[in-house]
């Protein structure tokens, strides 16, 4: 059973009662050794219609679905349009040159490399 605070995020984010201009793709976030693998779920949209940016290691993802032309009345929707928005502060510096993102099957897939110096590696022991 859903939380009253989800219950009340969900209607305020449907129908007549929208309160907010945007909402969040699914996103999953995945480190490994030389960076960090973001793919975020945008099935329908065009990559024209996707803007990725990347400032410092303030990574943010917007984008909009539009609603196509209808002829008929809509008497139950579940499908999100609109603005979209996805922000997020990689915990590490990163490389700003090392940066790519395609898109495939609705599933976007940026990928960022991490700075030299924040990268896991290997301090040799010396004697004396």
């Amino acid at each position: 059973m859903a939380s009253p605070i989800r219950r009340h995020a969900d209607v305020a984010q449907s129908g007549p009662f929208r309160i907010w201009d945007s909402w969040t793709p699914a996103v999953t976030v995945e480190e490994t050794a030389d960076s960090y693998v973001v793919e975020a779920e945008v099935p329908g949209v065009p990559r024209e219609n996707i803007d990725v940016n990347l400032s410092g290691n303030e990574l943010s993802i917007e984008g909009e679905i539009t609603e196509r032309k209808r002829v008929g009345l809509i008497r139950h929707q579940t499908r999100r349009t609109g603005q979209f928005r996805y922000r997020a502060t990689l915990p590490r510096e990163v490389d700003g040159d090392k940066v790519a993102a395609s898109l495939e099957d609705g599933v976007l897939h940026v990928e960022i490399g991490k700075a030299e110096s924040a990268r896991a590696r290997r301090i040799e022991i010396t004697s004396g």
